[in-house]
Parts: C-alpha cells; sequence; structure tokens
C-alpha cells in the first residue's frame, strides 16, 4: 500500500473528502491531489494530516535488537 494508497483509505474510513482534506491541511485540492498522484506526500504533512484528523500516526524503523527509530504525532 502506497502513502496516497493510505491516505485515500484514511479520507474514505473518516468520511471526508480528498478536497475537504486538502483545505483542512492548508493546501488547494488540486496542489494535494498532484501530490498524491506523484507520491510525494512528506513525512510532516502526514503528521499534520494525523493532527487534523484527530488520529494517530507513527513511522517506524524496529531494529534486530527491539530499540526503535520512530516519528509519531504522539508521545507514545
Amino acid at each position: 500500500m502506497t502513502t496516497s494508497d493510505m491516505i485515500r483509505e484514511l479520507c474514505e474510513k473518516m468520511n471526508i473528502s480528498i478536497s475537504e482534506l486538502a483545505r483542512k491541511i492548508g493546501q488547494s485540492p488540486q496542489n494535494f491531489n498532484k501530490k498524491l498522484q506523484r507520491g510525494t506526500v512528506s513525512v510532516e504533512e502526514m503528521i499534520i494530516i494525523a493532527n487534523v484528523l484527530g488520529v494517530t500516526f507513527k513511522q517506524r524503523f524496529i531494529i534486530e535488537d527491539g530499540n526503535y527509530i520512530q516519528i509519531s504525532n504522539r508521545d507514545n
């Protein structure tokens, strides 16, 4: 699943259109749709999307010893 697919599915589950999401994150629907088509939505934008929609976003590298490096919009 691509990042764009994840965003589209999230919008569907949250009952919000892509255009409405774009406006909520301060982007034009046209610009945001182009980013989705190109697959160039940044991690920072994913965090903004999560915050606007009130969901948790986590991205993680898990190392073999059990340690991890994580980016998240929440503390845990």
